[in-house]
């Protein structure tokens, strides 16, 4: 029986795509609980097996290797959380002093806008009023601390993790067998490349992540901000967010200058941000940051903007290693390069798009 191929029109090809993208999206939203913390188990355990590799060569066996790597994150985690949780409780008995100096800067400012533009108080206080009701402070910070607490599972993310370094060699093994035998040196090649690169990203991206935590926590201590290590810790964690992130960071601290000191304290707060951004973006990123995945900005926007519309928080942190990690699987499999390309932020002479000497050549024909 002569097998007969069928050829779809493009518009029908397209269509195809669309229902596929919805579907994917689809499913990555209703099954966020089991897959958001799967990818927070498989970042761990890319960033842990450089470790488990070091224990193993030194004869330790796989089992003790994953346990002491996974045991030795779990007790730095637990360290920072508590003392993330002290601090927060430290500021919260404080939270009055804070609304105290708002009321006072609101009563402020509501006179400026009155008097410099001719409004009424009474419509300024009105649509403060409804502004407050649209906002549902309570409900905002139940729904964060229970995308939270369904993200960091805290039982069930160290057993992916641990299942996920022990199966390594297997989940390596099914990839390559996906493809023919004759091009699994290749695969297996490009596995290994694509593991290092994603390693060193990671690693370098948790580094980086120490460090402005760092720079942020002795600016803001030298300037005399209250929770300078605090807020410097939660900035260098949103800084992991590109551009939204960089600017929530500047400006917490900026607000907690503000309200326990003065208008100079938040200005020097600002400026500090500003050169900490600086020696961020210009020696620590190209330095630490492994270059080959780097990210357009255009990408970087939309791509933690679809992440927070599909998991919200969670997903705004994990848009940027997904989507990094994307990259480096694009940029080594021939027929995604061009989407690898679309993603990054170098200058690739060979892959520029020349429509002068298409047009010319049309011409000729």
């Amino acid at each position: 029986m002569e097998l007969t191929t069928i050829k779809l029109p493009t518009y029908a090809k397209l269509a195809q795509i669309i229902i596929g993208i919805i579907g994917l999206f689809y499913i990555l939203y209703i099954g966020q609980d089991i897959i958001i913390p799967l990818v927070f188990a498989i970042i761990l355990g890319i960033l842990l097996n450089p470790i488990v590799n070091y224990l193993n060569r030194k004869g330790m066996n796989r089992i003790i290797s994953i346990s002491i790597a996974l045991l030795s994150l779990i007790i730095v985690s637990a360290a920072i959380g508590y003392f993330m949780a002290s601090q927060l409780a430290n500021f919260g008995e404080t939270f009055p002093q804070f609304k105290e100096k708002f009321l006072v800067l609101q009563k402020d400012g509501v006179q400026w806008i009155s008097e410099t533009f001719n409004i009424s108080q009474t419509k300024i206080h009105a649509w403060i009023s409804d502004t407050k009701k649209g906002i549902d402070g309570s409900s905002l910070i139940g729904k964060t601390l229970g995308a939270l607490t369904g993200l960091l599972v805290l039982i069930i993310l160290p057993v992916y993790t641990f299942l996920i370094l022990y199966y390594k060699p297997r989940i390596m093994e099914f990839i390559a067998r996906l493809f023919k035998k004759d091009d699994k040196g290749v695969v297996e090649e490009v596995l290994m490349e694509t593991k290092g690169l994603i390693q060193s990203y990671l690693v370098g991206l948790s580094i980086e992540a120490v460090l402005v935590a760092v720079m942020n926590s002795v600016a803001l201590l030298i300037i005399g901000v209250q929770y300078a290590i605090l807020l410097g810790v939660i900035g260098a964690l949103l800084n992991l967010i590109p551009y939204i992130g960089g600017v929530i960071a500047i400006t917490l601290p900026m607000i907690v200058a503000f309200a326990t000191g003065s208008a100079i304290d938040a200005l020097w707060v600002f400026i500090a941000y500003l050169l900490v951004q600086f020696l961020d973006n210009n020696v620590l990123v190209p330095k630490i940051v492994a270059s080959k995945v780097k990210l357009n900005a255009l990408i970087s926007i939309i791509i933690v903007l679809i992440g927070n519309a599909l998991w919200g928080v969670a997903g705004m942190f994990l848009s940027i290693p997904i989507a990094a990690i994307l990259k480096v699987v694009f940029d080594r499999i021939e027929p995604l390069k061009p989407f690898g390309f679309l993603l990054g932020d170098e200058d690739d002479p060979k892959q520029k798009f020349n429509l002068k000497g298409m047009n010319r050549s049309k011409s000729s024909s």
